[in-house]
C-alpha cells in the first residue's frame, strides 16, 4: 500500500511540475518554447491545464497527508533491537577510593604583643 501511494505521489508531483510550466503565465512560462502544447486542445487549452492543475494538486495534497499519517503508524525505533551495554553496572574493584593524603601542617606565627604577659 505503501509503495502504492509513494508511485501516485511521484506522478502527481512530476505532472504537476509540468503542468506548472506549461501553462502560460504573466512571464509566457515556457509555452513560448512549446508553441504547439498550446493549441493542442483548442481554444479550451487554458480551462484545461487550470482543472487538471487543480486535480493534480488536489491528488499531491491527499497523497502527502495519507503518506505522513501511514509513516507514523508504522514507525519504528532503528534501534529497537540492538542491545545497549551501557546500561551495566560497573564491577566493585572499579569503585575503589584511593587513600587521601594527609594535609600538610599550618605554621602560625605569633605576633609580639600576644606573647607579653599582662
Amino acid at each position: 500500500m505503501m509503495t502504492f501511494l509513494i508511485i501516485i505521489h511521484v506522478i502527481a508531483c512530476t505532472v504537476l511540475i509540468g503542468l506548472v510550466l506549461i501553462q502560460r503565465g504573466r512571464g509566457a512560462g515556457l509555452v513560448e518554447s512549446f508553441a504547439g502544447v498550446e493549441s493542442m486542445f483548442g481554444t479550451k487549452t487554458s480551462a484545461f491545464l487550470t482543472r487538471t492543475t487543480t486535480i493534480m494538486s488536489i491528488v499531491f495534497f491527499i497523497t502527502c497527508l495519507t503518506l505522513a499519517v501511514m509513516s507514523v503508524r508504522q514507525s519504528k525505533s532503528l534501534m529497537a533491537g540492538v542491545r545497549s551495554t551501557a546500561t551495566k553496572p560497573a564491577p566493585e574493584a572499579a569503585k575503589t577510593e584511593a587513600p587521601v593524603p594527609p594535609a600538610a601542617p599550618v605554621a602560625t606565627t605569633a605576633t609580639p604583643d600576644a606573647a607579653k604577659p599582662q
